[in-house]
């Protein structure tokens, strides 16, 4: 391996058991690199791979890793210096536009880890054939306080999503308001009621930032069911669509999953019945949809066959079978990644 990948340590305990595994799965799919090997020197564990040319687009791709934190090329030394290879560090750019306590200083419980969701993003922004002359938008129509938006915006993408839990949602819009003013970014970020033919369909959340030499990043939510994001929406199609979906394990008063009887239902199977199709239609052509879910509530065979029966194609195979790691005894999340071709 002529390449060695630092990875950050996992703030999450339980996570930092799989980041490597997860890494080198996400190495491969977004770098395309066939063989991603785990290498120990010094004590220290590196992912090592062979990258082929080290172009600005490549370096790009390996600095916004979710668990990167150095590269180096694997130099053997000189015969009678020293024993072992040497490590010559190669500089990575920092291709994040915001800080990074844009997405760490939240804080509760069910939060998804920082690490995971850019991770689920980055594969799937790999699995999509995205306009190169425009910031893509990214859907989280289960956004809940905004995880995912948040860090699609310090990469650089537009956000939008739809959140059921109005605390939620007012949660994650105040945060953004006093995070954007607190930061001195030139900014506006409002909160307005929503009303179509007179009847209240609920709150809107919008944000638009603009960034010296960057075009401006926009966010979008609305308060309502999943299930009606098309007609928040409307016609808007998103080249990017990725949800965590529920996992119908208690972890606070208000998580329960909410099937299609309106009851308590521990698997997510019947909400994504009735969402897959609706989000499957707002996504653009060669757009791409990812989806995190706990396989102890849903088949992987059952979950593809329903984004099959929504027009998309799994992608399968390889690396895309790796990502599967355990949360907890009741949860063994896996990601899953859909083109519309």
């Amino acid at each position: 391996m002529s390449h060695l990948l630092l990875l950050s340590p996992a703030a999450n305990r339980v996570y930092a058991g799989a980041a490597a595994e997860l890494a080198a799965a996400e190495l491969q799919v977004c770098a395309g690199v066939d063989t991603v090997e785990p290498v120990s020197l010094a004590g220290v564990d590196y992912l090592g791979f062979d990258p082929g040319s080290l172009d600005d687009e490549r370096l790009a791709i390996l600095a916004g890793q979710s668990a990167s934190l150095a590269l180096f090329e694997r130099v053997e030394s000189p015969v009678g210096e020293s024993e072992g290879p040497l490590l010559r560090p190669i500089a990575l750019p920092d291709g994040d536009l915001l800080d990074d306590d844009f997405v760490t200083i939240p804080k509760y419980q069910g939060k998804t880890n920082e690490q995971f969701t850019r991770l689920l993003l980055n594969v799937t922004r790999a699995a999509a054939d995205l306009p190169p002359d425009r910031p893509p938008t990214v859907l989280d129509p289960l956004c809940g306080r905004g995880t995912t938006l948040s860090v699609a915006w310090t990469m650089g993408l537009n956000a939008a999503g739809v959140e059921a839990d109005v605390k939620a949602f007012e949660a994650m819009a105040a945060f953004w308001k006093t995070w954007l003013r607190r930061k001195r970014l030139k900014h506006s970020a409002d909160t307005n009621p929503v009303r179509r033919d007179g009847k209240s369909l609920g709150k809107r959340f919008e944000a638009t930032l603009r960034l010296p030499g960057s075009a401006p990043l926009t966010a979008t939510v609305f308060t309502g069911d999943t299930r009606d994001s098309a007609m928040l929406f409307g016609k808007k199609k998103f080249e990017l669509i990725v949800a965590d979906a529920p996992y119908g394990v208690v972890h606070g008063s208000r998580t329960d999953v909410r099937g299609t009887s309106g009851r308590r239902d521990r698997s997510p199977a019947g909400l994504l019945a009735e969402a897959l199709p609706v989000w499957a239609g707002q996504l653009a052509p060669d757009g791409a949809l990812g989806l995190s879910w706990n396989t102890l509530g849903l088949a992987r065979e059952d979950l593809a066959g329903m984004l099959s029966d929504s027009g998309l194609t799994v992608c399968d195979g390889g690396p895309w079978l790796r990502f599967g790691h355990r949360v907890d005894s009741s949860i063994h999340r896996d990601i899953m990644v859909a083109r519309r071709d």
